[in-house]
């Protein structure tokens, strides 16, 4: 019996966090912040990245919004970056390059290379994108840019993923939903932690407000992530989730590969905020626990009672998890949900492990 009221427990924390996502979920299309139009600095950062620039640079140039210029920033490649952003610069005024060359107190750092492209900008509202990320349509920047305000500094964007076939594409593709889901409704919720930097926006004055990246300079990654967790408030952020705002990127191809890419990633959850961290524990900690504690009840003569918890607990899942698919346009990983979600809590659990005895100090 203890069994099954620990199992309740945890189930009954799974639900709980539902109904928070369901803040995002069940969100109503709004009216655009403003209707006043300001001048816009995009800003991407480039590390060996030719052959993505000679796709998207231009898109980017053909965003449809009166008034931005393009800050292309070569971090220290050694392929012909620096080139194609010269030859994309000759014939377009808007475009300005950051050449980044490697200096011994900032080795490989993108955060030192972005400080540099954010100062050289001379506009205060800036989005920023990276290199292999491409706008799903040419409304991207005017949607964007439509939810600063007086008030509101910094806007969440959702940075998708091309599908393609296989199963590791659909694991790709769910992490970043879910992801997504969790910060969106905390932002909705008045308690913004993160952010991507596939589709990210604030203002310069908040950047400086916050001494831009220096309590976490030397930490390879969380120029998205760290940054918004500890600039962003209740007050402060917007989310921008209108499907012509996406980003798209190629996903990873091999395992080993997305396994490398989240390693960075997760290394910085453990500066988040106190608070921040406890919540995003305890809600990894549950979905660890439920399977588990499912499969033990199965083996119990309370057998019926667990099955029951079992049901109730997939169909908060599937309804919230599923309307928010269907916002992101992710609706063809939603018959499988629970799958996918036991596959990604063992990954993180892999990840966390190997974080612990591992350094990584750079980006790419």
């Amino acid at each position: 019996m203890v069994l099954l009221y620990v199992f309740g427990a945890v189930a009954l924390i799974n639900c709980s966090y539902y109904l928070l996502f369901s803040k995002f979920s069940f969100l109503k299309p709004t009216e655009k912040i403003s209707s006043e139009k300001y001048p816009i600095s995009l800003i991407v950062c480039a590390k060996n990245e030719a052959e993505n620039l000679k796709k998207h640079i231009p898109l980017w140039q053909k965003q449809n919004y009166y008034n931005f210029d393009l800050i292309l920033i070569n971090d220290a490649s050694v392929d012909q970056t620096l080139e194609v952003m010269e030859s994309f610069a000759e014939s377009d005024p808007r475009i300005q390059i950051v050449n980044v060359k490697n200096n011994e107190a900032f080795w490989a750092n993108k955060k030192y290379a972005l400080t540099l492209g954010i100062k050289r900008s001379k506009n205060t509202r800036l989005v920023f994108t990276d290199a292999d990320c491409y706008p799903a349509s040419e409304e991207w920047l005017a949607t964007m840019a439509s939810n600063f305000s007086n008030e509101k500094q910094l806007v969440l964007g959702y940075g998708a993923y091309e599908k393609r076939t296989g199963f590791l594409n659909k694991m790709i593709r769910f992490e970043t939903l879910m992801t997504a889901v969790q910060y969106f409704s905390y932002a909705k919720a008045g308690n913004p932690y993160m952010g991507v930097g596939r589709n990210l926006a604030y203002t310069s004055n908040l950047y400086y407000e916050n001494n831009g990246f220096m309590s976490h300079i030397k930490i390879p990654s969380g120029d998205d992530d760290l940054f918004v967790n500890e600039a962003a408030t209740a007050k402060n952020v917007s989310i921008c989730i209108e499907p012509e705002a996406f980003t798209y990127s190629l996903p990873k191809k091999k395992k080993e590969n997305w396994l490398v890419q989240k390693k960075r990633h997760y290394s910085t959850a453990k500066l988040y905020k106190p608070k921040h961290r406890l919540f995003l524990g305890v809600y990894y900690l549950a979905n660890l626990l439920f399977w588990p504690l499912a499969i033990a009840t199965m083996f119990t003569k309370f057998w019926y009672f667990g099955l029951s918890i079992i049901f109730i607990r997939l169909v908060f899942q599937y309804i919230i998890i599923g309307y928010a698919a269907k916002k992101l346009k992710e609706q063809d990983l939603v018959p499988f949900i629970p799958f996918y979600e036991l596959f990604l809590v063992l990954t993180q659990l892999s990840i966390f492990i190997s974080n612990s005895s591992e350094k990584n100090s750079r980006w790419k």
